[in-house]
């Protein structure tokens, strides 16, 4: 049986971000990462961040995913 894996987090694609090569756990829009000051290397609609690099980017934008949830609540 062969199972059909979807999605590159769970291909085992390597962080975005500039100069980093850890695995990547997460995929997020490129353009809110780079508006957290997170420099990606490659320009795609999604980048793939690793445990670290998302960690940095929870901190960055907060703020923001604040005044996003207020919105909408």
């Amino acid at each position: 049986m062969k199972i059909i894996t979807m999605g590159v987090v769970s291909k085992g694609t390597t962080c975005s971000v500039d100069g980093c090569d850890n695995i990547g756990s997460r995929s997020l829009n490129t353009t809110k990462v780079e508006s957290a000051g997170l420099r990606i290397r490659v320009k795609s609609k999604r980048s793939v961040l690793c445990k670290e690099h998302y960690r940095e980017y929870k901190k960055e934008s907060k703020g923001d995913r604040d005044l996003e949830r207020a919105r909408w609540g």
